[in-house]
């Protein structure tokens, strides 16, 4: 039984996992709190942290319908986020650890995204036995990157955002045409009822090689194009059609990056996973396309796709009955941890029995 804790943002998060399987599962958004500021205030988030960690916890434990006496382990994310809001949560967990007596298993934030699409099923479980060499796309307000995947804890990120991730050029864009925060979602919502015909901005990066994103661009020209042509999403048939257009750029560069990398790396499945993962839109050309190539198409279940405890827990679980090591006690959170480091852990002599 696994207690695993996740602070990387602004979600506080709680699950509880047994051999892979998802017991409860518990976030507390901070989305409305940082409405207000049009984007993530490290200092509110990580009041909200500590005044939600204990019933968020303990939230997850009566769903999951166990005691503390239960747990065997705990998981707690280490990095990468933002410090502050990483430490609060891995600070709960090592008191905890330490009260008890029980291994802490610090987690990449990344690498938990990597796993999150092969949890599945009801209960939610981790498919460990399908799991098979992959390209993963991890997309959100953070990070956009593509990860070859080979197994659990092996991995080697092929590219990644040179500037501003998916999520965050969607954020902004939807922030210079008055929409709200987060305006990933409210683009996509509004952009299943425009159209998206004109090619009215750029495919960064597409047909370049190698395997990074540059979205800063693509910002930069919805920018433009609202400058140029003022009141332009004043209705809202124009506003749905400006949503369509920047979404279908958006979609189409993560998409087409996505495929050509896993064939070129000749391995029969993508998967998907991120807060940028939940959009209809981006799910939907992802599967129609890795059909079209001859390719399997795992996505996040939703619940999974946001920052959330589950995939740290199933992640953690894993490496804990795998014979990896441990964190020492006193080790600080890492906010800028490589995700290619973190298949480097050290193991234990011997593995525990699965």
């Amino acid at each position: 039984m696994v207690l695993a804790i996740e602070s990387s943002c602004d979600e506080t998060a709680a699950a509880l996992v047994h051999r892979g399987v998802v017991l409860a599962s518990v976030v507390a958004s901070q989305a409305a709190l940082h409405s207000e500021y049009g984007g993530v205030v490290p200092e509110l988030a990580v009041r909200e942290h500590l005044r939600n960690l204990l019933p968020v916890t303990r939230e997850a434990l009566a769903r999951a319908g166990v005691g503390t006496r239960d747990i065997r382990a705990v998981v707690a994310t280490r990095g990468p986020g933002l410090p502050a809001a990483l430490a609060a949560g891995y600070a709960a967990a090592q008191g905890f650890a330490l009260a008890t007596g029980l291994p802490l298993m610090g987690v990449h934030h990344h690498e938990a995204h990597l796993y999150s699409p092969w949890i599945e099923g009801t209960p939610p479980r981790a498919a460990w036995e399908k799991l098979e060499p992959h390209v993963s796309l991890i997309v959100s307000g953070g990070h956009t990157m593509l990860v070859r995947v080979d197994a659990v804890g092996r991995h080697r990120v092929l590219g990644s955002t040179l500037d501003d991730a998916a999520g965050e050029c969607l954020d902004k864009a939807a922030k210079l045409m008055g929409l709200g925060y987060p305006g990933g979602p409210l683009v996509d919502r509004l952009a299943e009822e425009g159209r998206a015909d004109a090619g009215l901005f750029p495919r960064p990066m597409l047909h370049e090689p190698g395997d990074d994103f540059s979205f800063s661009g693509l910002k930069t020209s919805v920018r433009t194009y609202l400058s140029r042509h003022p009141g332009c999403t004043d209705g809202a048939a124009s506003l749905r059609d400006v949503c369509a257009e920047l979404r279908a750029a958006v979609v189409e560069t993560l998409v087409g990056k996505a495929v050509r990398a896993a064939l070129r790396e000749k391995v029969g499945c993508i998967t998907a996973s991120g807060g940028v993962t939940c959009s209809v839109g981006l799910r939907r050309e992802l599967e129609r396309h890795a059909a079209k190539a001859g390719l399997a198409c795992r996505l996040a279940q939703p619940a999974y796709c946001t920052d959330n405890a589950a995939m740290a827990g199933v992640l953690g679980e894993q490496l804990w009955m795998s014979g990896v090591q441990p964190d020492a006690p006193g080790l600080e959170v890492t906010p800028g941890w490589d995700l290619d480091a973190a298949g480097l852990r050290p193991r234990a002599k011997a593995a525990m029995a699965t």
